[in-house]
């Protein structure tokens, strides 16, 4: 897309009041929800500070971080394959398909994906519906854009642009859905579409949040359940990682699960995060670790924008794209830092997306890893990029000419005052009644935005005349004050977000109520009762659900008797599982495949039922995380409440593609 086509969409995006509406809905409860999940961090700059050192120690020693990880993935039963490019990702993707289902086979693949922008990257879906591959997106969002043949719009919201109208006339079109604009209706038609494509799935494709050095561990953080399903129903799962994607250890993991979910979704963690340590039985999973530029990236000025975890908070604050939206790029990386990244992992033709900032810094206030983003715009302006000769290129040539002529003239501060001087007279020339410009549009600026008229008085100049009346007043306190006042007066004092502490070594009672509250706030259930009385209560409770049989895993199953189905059955409503461990900070329950089924009891049926004894419950994630039953497990996953989605205008829908209904009993 060329720089005048840029412009045009632009202007087509702010004439366009449907897209206006839907983007200022976006912005309005993502700041909301951002800023109430924050509160609960009163250390924020400091684990921001703390997430920008585990970064930038990554990229500075990428080589040595992915070796030790290969070998750790491998070691635990993972194949790995490295791809240089798109191109290589392609055919190591379609070689493994082609095995599972050679060209001679006359039944195509049905291949359910999870959503991953690096597949977007390399355009996966193109390559393999060319190879008859039936490929289906199963993130409610990235299912509406595929259904309408467009990009996703946003990095965590990809049907950001539209409105409910706009899903209703879909569902309409393409799936024969009597029209409606209620919701959860629409969630729901979505979901019992995707629920066949989950069971009968001959691929699951995923893409990778975060991967642990220490651990070899593939992490995926998701909302509805599409990413549990894709990666544990399918016989072959094959996971998709960009080669920067790494973490040292679980305790940074911990880390940087704080600061993601809260950037991206206002959430202090996301419904699911998935663990992946190796292959569940009868299954083959591989990684596929994607280069395709990162490397050349990483040994330029750009290289700290390999830092980014892809929450997607930059492009909220940003007003360039609150205004846009994400086509409006052109790129599947929009916003700031799609602006830095694309000309390097997308098009080299992309690096004019640089001059859409204001370089407010609204961008890195809102980053949860404190990239600097509005200096690596401004890097990029300069020419500094991987690409050798990419200076002043997207730029009009006159601009170009202005460019070289203002760094001529900014040199030299005499030369600097004099110009300056001239300019301020002759811009009032040019609009006596108007404080800026009107430009001519090749400019960019006039009708997009206003240029303002210069000074007529150099800055040096004024400031010498305050300081001569400093001076006659003769008093050198006062004047000091007033420098002071002048020199700090655009900083903005922060107060930091409250939060309840955790008491200092805690005992398991301690936390229950903390437990109970998070989980509660959640959408679920926190019932507490005797050991004596559980068996009874659950006979009980699958009869308040209509049922006589559960999908259970085998620390529950003790309890159900009768009751407990240990083989998979999606057509049970209630599922029973027990539970490692559970969070009292966020209100989360830790399962892992060491109890058999529990992956599945906990996933498919609607309603799930945990089985958990009051000495399970830790203060924090890292807590969690250090359980060496999760680095043993070959999956686990730390379930925070019920699946949900706010992929329609932002409105909250519980019950998506998981359970839509969170039962804990908890046993004294």
């Amino acid at each position: 897309m060329t720089t005048k086509l840029f412009r045009q969409r632009i202007r087509d995006a702010i004439a366009d009041e449907n897209l206006q509406a839907a983007l200022d809905a976006n912005a309005a409860r993502r700041k909301a929800g951002r800023t109430a999940a924050f509160e609960s961090l009163p250390d924020l700059q400091e684990r921001r500070a703390r997430a920008h050192a585990a970064k930038a120690e990554v990229i500075a020693r990428l080589d040595d971080y992915l070796a030790r990880f290969i070998e750790r993935v491998e070691a635990n039963g993972i194949r790995v394959h490295r791809a240089a490019d798109a191109e290589e990702a392609l055919q190591i993707f379609l070689d493994i398909v082609e095995k599972q289902n050679p060209r001679s086979s006359t039944s195509p693949l049905t291949i359910a994906k999870s959503k991953s922008m690096v597949s977007e990257e390399i355009e996966l879906n193109h390559a393999l519906e060319a190879r008859g591959c039936r490929v289906v997106e199963t993130d409610l969002g990235e299912y509406i854009v595929q259904l309408r043949g467009e990009r996703p719009s946003h990095i965590i919201t990809p049907a950001v642009h539209l409105r409910r109208g706009d899903v209703g006339r879909l569902f309409e079109e393409k799936l024969g859905l009597p029209y409606t604009e209620d919701i959860p209706t629409l969630t729901n038609a979505a979901r019992r579409l995707l629920r066949e494509i989950f069971l009968t799935a001959d691929v699951g494709v995923s893409g990778v949040n975060f991967g642990v050095v220490e651990s070899g561990t593939l992490v995926l953080v998701t909302n509805e359940g599409n990413g549990r399903m894709v990666t544990t129903l399918p016989r072959l799962h094959i996971a998709l990682m960009g080669i920067e994607r790494l973490v040292p250890t679980l305790d940074d993991l911990a880390l940087f699960l704080s600061l993601l979910p809260r950037s991206a979704t206002g959430q202090k963690l996301s419904v699911y995060t998935s663990l992946i340590n190796a292959p569940l039985p009868g299954q083959t999973r591989h990684l596929i670790l994607l280069d395709n530029g990162r490397s050349a990236l990483r040994a330029s000025p750009l290289a700290e924008s390999l830092s980014c975890i892809r929450c997607g908070a930059c492009l909220n604050a940003c007003p360039v794209f609150r205004e846009a939206g994400g086509h409006a790029y052109g790129s599947i990386y929009p916003g700031p830092i799609g602006s830095v990244i694309s000309a390097a992992l997308v098009n080299p033709s992309f690096d004019y997306l640089a001059q859409a900032s204001s370089l407010c810094g609204a961008c890195r206030e809102a980053c949860p890893v404190d990239i600097d983003l509005p200096g690596l715009l401004l890097r990029l302006r300069a020419g500094q990029t991987p690409d050798e000769g990419a200076e002043g290129r997207g730029l009009p040539a006159p601009v170009k000419v202005g460019l070289r002529g203002f760094r001529l003239a900014a040199s030299t501060p005499r030369l600097f005052a004099v110009f300056q001087t001239l300019g301020g007279i002759f811009s009032r020339l040019l609009s006596p009644r108007r404080p800026y410009l009107r430009l001519p549009a090749w400019t960019g600026w006039g009708y997009s935005k206003d240029f303002p008229r210069l000074a007529v008085r150099p800055f040096r100049a004024r400031w010498e005349t305050i300081k001569q009346e400093i001076e006659e007043k003769g008093d050198k306190e006062t004047g000091n004050r007033e420098i002071g006042n002048r020199e700090t007066g655009n900083q903005v004092i922060r107060k930091e977000g409250g939060g309840t502490a955790l008491p200092q070594s805690p005992s398991a009672e301690s936390l229950i109520p903390l437990f109970s509250t998070e989980l509660t706030a959640l959408g679920g259930t926190v019932e507490r009762i005797s050991a004596a009385d559980l068996p009874a209560r659950l006979q009980t409770f699958l009869a308040e659900k209509g049922v006589s049989q559960a999908l259970s895993d085998d620390l529950a199953a003790p309890y159900l008797g009768q009751a407990a189905v240990l083989h998979p059955d999606p057509s049970l409503s209630v599922g029973v599982t027990g539970a490692l461990c559970a969070i009292a900070e966020t209100g989360s329950l830790v399962l892992t495949s060491q109890s058999a089924n529990a992956l599945t009891a906990s996933l498919l049926p609607p309603v799930h039922a945990v089985i958990l004894r009051a000495g399970q419950i830790v203060g924090t994630l890292a807590e969690a995380l250090a359980r060496p039953e999760v680095r043993a497990a070959a999956a686990g996953v730390i379930v925070t409440g019920p699946s949900r989605t706010a992929d329609i205008e932002m409105t909250l829908t519980i019950g998506v593609h998981g359970p839509g209904e969170v039962v804990v009993f908890l046993v004294s």
